[in-house]
């Protein structure tokens, strides 16, 4: 997915283009999903491909959304970042290159890892809540 920059400016927030489009990272503790627990599948806020499930979602204590693997990892791509003097790894949108977030080594077992996810890179589509089974007469 190719857009300029006035196109992503057009239909993201100045935060969502900041962190999707420029690699920024929202405040820690700031984040609309950071401490949700609603149930869902979270899209790439740009392109809307798949990336995460609620089920995976877990309280890690940083701030920011962690999930212990990508709900599709066909949609989630994996780089080497050196910035800010550090040895990371990036994680970003395979469909439209946008920046999510980073991975680390140091998620719960059995697989260890934390994807540490920006809110402003995330849509949530919330799963429908059970209805109630109906009254009976009588």
């Amino acid at each position: 997915m190719k857009k300029t920059d006035a196109e992503w400016r057009q239909v993201l927030s100045p935060e969502q283009y900041r962190v999707t489009r420029e690699k920024g990272t929202e405040r820690a503790f700031s984040g609309e999903y950071w401490n949700s627990h609603e149930q869902g599948r979270f899209h790439c806020v740009c392109c809307g491909a798949s990336l995460f499930a609620s089920a995976q979602k877990y309280d890690s204590g940083c701030g920011w959304p962690s999930f212990t693997a990508p709900a599709e990892p066909a949609n989630v791509a994996e780089a080497e970042d050196l910035s800010h003097g550090m040895r990371r790894t990036e994680v970003t949108c395979s469909q439209c290159g946008a920046h999510l977030g980073h991975l680390f080594p140091d998620g719960p077992a059995p697989g260890g890892l934390r994807y540490c996810i920006n809110s402003a890179s995330l849509k949530l589509e919330k799963e429908p809540s059970p209805q109630p089974p109906p009254l009976g007469k009588g």
